[in-house]
C-alpha cells in the first residue's frame, strides 16, 4: 500500500486583535482552502466527533472483549453508562447514552486554553501553568467545603484526582527545575508510557489547519507529559488532524501526514522511528485482513477479516491498555480498516475493547475534523451535545465557537 508524501507549507501566523480575520489568517484560510464557516465546522466536528467516540466506548471501557459481547452483543450505537464515578471516567454515575469521560474533558480543556493564547506560537510553560492553576483552584475549592458535606467533597475529589499526576509534573517544569521535572515525569502514572498527549493532541491540530508540519512541531512542544516515542505519537496525531482540515483532504493526505518528521526520529541509530513501525503494522494488518473477506462484509462481527484484525492487535498489546503505542496502533488500524468511515471506525474500536473510549475518542476527533460537524451522524451528535451540556455542564458547541472565534480574531 503506497501513499504519496504530502508536505504542506503555510505562510504567516494567526492574529487575534482585530474583530475581522487578519490578512495573514485570511491567507492561511486561502492556502488551506477553507472558508471561515468551514473552519468553524471542522473545529466543532473535532470536539463533537471525539465526544461521540468517547461516549461509544465509555460503557465498556477496559472490558474484556468477551464481556462486551456477552453484555452488549456487537455494539453499533451509543448506550447508557452503568458505572461508578471516577477521576478519569465519568464524574457522575449511571449516565444515559452520550455521557463522556476525561477524553472529552481534555479536548474541551485544551480548546479553552487555546482560546486564550497568542496563536503565533504556543507555549508549553503556559499550558503547564493552565493545568497547575486549574488543579490549585480545585484545592482551594476543597479547602472551603464543609467537611460534613460528603457529596461536595466527593465531587471535588474527582476533580483533584483527575489532575493530580499532571500537577506534579507541571510544578517543576514551570520552575525550570530540570531534575525535579525529570523525576516527576519518570513517575507520571507509575512511570508508564501512557497516552497523555494523545488525549489533547487533536485539539492542537485544529490550531494549524492544513499545516501538519506546524501542527506536529507545536504539539511536540506541548507533549511535556509524554515519555519516549509517545511524544512523536502525540505530534503525529495533531498532524493528522491538521491534514484533515484542508479543502479536499483525502485518506491519502491523512496518511501522508504521518511522514512528517521535524524531530528526525528516523535518524535514531539502531532503533529508527518506532512510530513508523506502528504505522507499517497497521497497514499490514489491514492489507492482510481484507484478503480474507472479498464480499465487503468486513464490519460484520463474524467476518474473517475483522477477526483477523482483532487477533493481530491482540498479538501486539502492551502491559496496559492505555499505553501510547497500543492506543495509536489500534486507532490507526481502525481508521484504515474502515476506509476512514466515521461510525465504522468507532464500531471497530468499541468492539475491540481495551481502552476503547480513548481510542474511539482519538479517532473520532481526527475524523470529526476531517468530515466536519455537519457530516457527523445526527442522532449521535445530538445525544452527546445534550447529555454533556445538561448533565455534565460541558457545552461542546460553546467550546468550539470560542476556539473558532479566537482563531478568526472575533
Amino acid at each position: 500500500m503506497r501513499y504519496s508524501i504530502l508536505i504542506f507549507f503555510l505562510l504567516g501566523f494567526f492574529a487575534c486583535s482585530s474583530p475581522e480575520p487578519s490578512p495573514t489568517f485570511e491567507k492561511k484560510l486561502l492556502e488551506s482552502g477553507l472558508t471561515q464557516e468551514e473552519l468553524q465546522d471542522k473545529i466543532l466536528g473535532m470536539i463533537v466527533g471525539s465526544a461521540i467516540g468517547d461516549a461509544m466506548g465509555a460503557p465498556t471501557e477496559m472490558w474484556p472483549r468477551a464481556s462486551i459481547q456477552l453484555e452488549y452483543g456487537f455494539v453499533k450505537e451509543l448506550d447508557s453508562l452503568i458505572r461508578e464515578a471516577s477521576p478519569e471516567g465519568t464524574w457522575l454515575p449511571n449516565l444515559p447514552e452520550g455521557g463522556t469521560t476525561d477524553d472529552t474533558r481534555w479536548k474541551v480543556f485544551t480548546a479553552d486554553y487555546l482560546s486564550t493564547q497568542n496563536p503565533d506560537q504556543l507555549s508549553a510553560r503556559d499550558f503547564a501553568k493552565k493545568i497547575l492553576d486549574t488543579y490549585q483552584g480545585y484545592l482551594e475549592e476543597s479547602d472551603k467545603l464543609d467537611r460534613q458535606d460528603s457529596i461536595k467533597i466527593e465531587k471535588v475529589n474527582l476533580k483533584l484526582g483527575w489532575l493530580q499526576e499532571w500537577a506534579k509534573v507541571s510544578q517543576p517544569f514551570i520552575s525550570d527545575n530540570l531534575v525535579g521535572y525529570a523525576d516527576s515525569l519518570g513517575k507520571f502514572y507509575g512511570g508508564e508510557m501512557v497516552c497523555a498527549g494523545l488525549l489533547y493532541a487533536p485539539t492542537l491540530g485544529t490550531y494549524f489547519p492544513g499545516n501538519p508540519e506546524k501542527a506536529y512541531q507545536e504539539a511536540y512542544k506541548l507533549s511535556i507529559y509524554d515519555l519516549g516515542y509517545a511524544k512523536d505519537l502525540t505530534a503525529l496525531s495533531a498532524a493528522m488532524t491538521a491534514a484533515g482540515m484542508k479543502k479536499n483532504a483525502s485518506p491519502d493526505s491523512l496518511l501522508a501526514s504521518l511522514e512528517v518528521d521535524p524531530q528526525h526520529y528516523f535518524e535514531s541509530r539502531l532503533v529508527g522511528r518506532t512510530a513508523n513501525r506502528i504505522i507499517n503494522d497497521a497497514l499490514f494488518i489491514v492489507e492482510e485482513a481484507k484478503k480474507l473477506d472479498s464480499l465487503g462484509n468486513h464490519m460484520d462481527p463474524e467476518s474473517p477479516a475483522l477477526k483477523f484484525a482483532f487477533s493481530q492487535l491482540d498479538a501486539r498489546i502492551q502491559d496496559m491498555p492505555f499505553h501510547a503505542g497500543e492506543i495509536f496502533l489500534q486507532t490507526l488500524t481502525a481508521m484504515i480498516y474502515s476506509d476512514f468511515d466515521f461510525m465504522n471506525t468507532l464500531i471497530f474500536l468499541t468492539n475491540y475493547g481495551r481502552d476503547n473510549d480513548t481510542t474511539a475518542a482519538l479517532a473520532g476527533a481526527i475524523l470529526g475534523a476531517y468530515y466536519g460537524f455537519e457530516k457527523l451522524p445526527i442522532k449521535e451528535k445530538q445525544q452527546v451535545l445534550s447529555v454533556n451540556k445538561e448533565l455534565l455542564g460541558i457545552d461542546l458547541e460553546e467550546s468550539g465557537k470560542k476556539l473558532s472565534d479566537h482563531l478568526l480574531g472575533k
